[in-house]
């Protein structure tokens, strides 16, 4: 719709489209979905490790934070020669190509894979973007925020420990204080 010209009226910005996810996900689904984030990064992280020789990156609603379990795990792979890399990918078993997948770019080569991820009760879809490594220079910019778009697999890492230490340091309630605290 930008594409269109100036007549349109003015379209939010990712961040802003981003800033009501969060808050539409803190209002409906803030005692499922931490859980259900955790759970798909952990499986990010797995595939990354995997295939950590092709310079896997989490980008999407995983590496930001909004991810629950009907969101698409995005895995972009860099790489020379984005052939072997596919090749790679074949030899894992990721067979269904997804060419004109929503979402993504014409000439991205995109696989996909859905794999089940245990304490999920829905399938999960990951998406193997294969990019030629040059595509990475400024894939890791900051957006308004400061955050990026994407993250690398130590990125990832150093992610979910920080996310993991919160939730440790969060005092837990307990069923009383929770009444007490909601005037029962």
């Amino acid at each position: 719709a930008r594409t269109l010209g100036d007549g349109l009226r003015k379209l939010p910005t990712d961040e802003q489209v981003e800033e009501q996810v969060r808050e539409h996900l803190a209002i409906f689904h803030a005692d499922t979905q931490p859980r259900e984030l955790a759970l798909l990064r952990q499986t990010a992280l797995l595939w990354m490790t995997r295939l950590q020789a092709w310079r896997p990156h989490l980008g999407g609603a995983a590496w930001r934070g909004t991810a629950t379990t009907r969101s698409v795990l995005r895995i972009e792979l860099y790489a020379d020669d984005p052939k072997l890399a596919q090749f790679a990918l074949l030899d894992l078993g990721i067979t269904d190509h997804a060419p004109e997948a929503p979402g993504h770019q014409r000439g991205e080569a995109v696989m996909s894979k859905t794999v089940r991820v245990q304490g999920l009760d829905e399938p999960v879809l990951i998406d193997f973007i294969v990019l030629d490594t040059d595509a990475l220079r400024g894939g890791l910019k900051p957006d308004a925020r400061g955050h990026t778009w994407r993250g690398d697999l130590r990125g990832l890492r150093e992610l979910m420990a920080r996310e993991l230490t919160a939730r440790e340091s969060t005092p837990v309630e307990s069923p009383s204080q929770q009444g007490e605290r909601d005037g029962a």
